[in-house]
């Protein structure tokens, strides 16, 4: 397994932007956070605002994540090099479907911890959502630490 992180195309932007925006639709509504009816709109602004100019916003870091020259997935980032904090925020990380299971989102974090250093990032943080037990057992295994934890109760 050869995981490598490249610049993204147009062509798998047009994906990601796609998938994401739906993605996170349905994440929300199934956190509470969203009314279904609301959840597209919500989503689609909150990726309006973060990707104003979309690949090629400031400080945001679009990538496809390789296997072998084949695309397996995309991982996205947002760092300030002019800020005193030099932390890294991953907005969004993805294998696709058919290649889940396999180590690569492992694969993939260790390869984003050394693109983070060279670029001179010393924390990466992520959000994840509560019922996503896949994804909060990779990162834990991975050294992340829950810094924050919002809790609720239905009624």
């Amino acid at each position: 397994m050869t995981i490598q992180l490249n610049s993204m195309t147009e062509v798998i932007y047009e994906k990601f932007i796609s998938h994401s925006i739906e993605h996170y639709a349905k994440e929300n509504v199934k956190s509470g956070n969203w009314l279904e009816e609301e959840a597209l709109k919500k989503s689609k602004e909150a990726f309006d605002r973060l990707l104003p100019d979309g690949l090629n916003s400031n400080q945001h870091f679009l990538l496809s994540i390789m296997n072998d020259g084949q695309p397996i997935g995309w991982l996205w980032y947002f760092y300030d090099h002019t800020k005193p904090k030099k932390a890294a925020f991953i907005y969004e990380f993805y294998i696709y479907e058919e290649h889940q299971g396999k180590g690569y989102g492992k694969s993939t974090l260790q390869a984003l911890d050394k693109l983070a250093k060279e670029q001179g990032i010393e924390k990466i943080s992520l959000h994840v959502f509560a019922h996503n037990e896949r994804a909060l057992h990779l990162y834990e295994k991975l050294g992340f630490e829950a810094t924050d934890i919002n809790m609720t109760k239905t009624l």
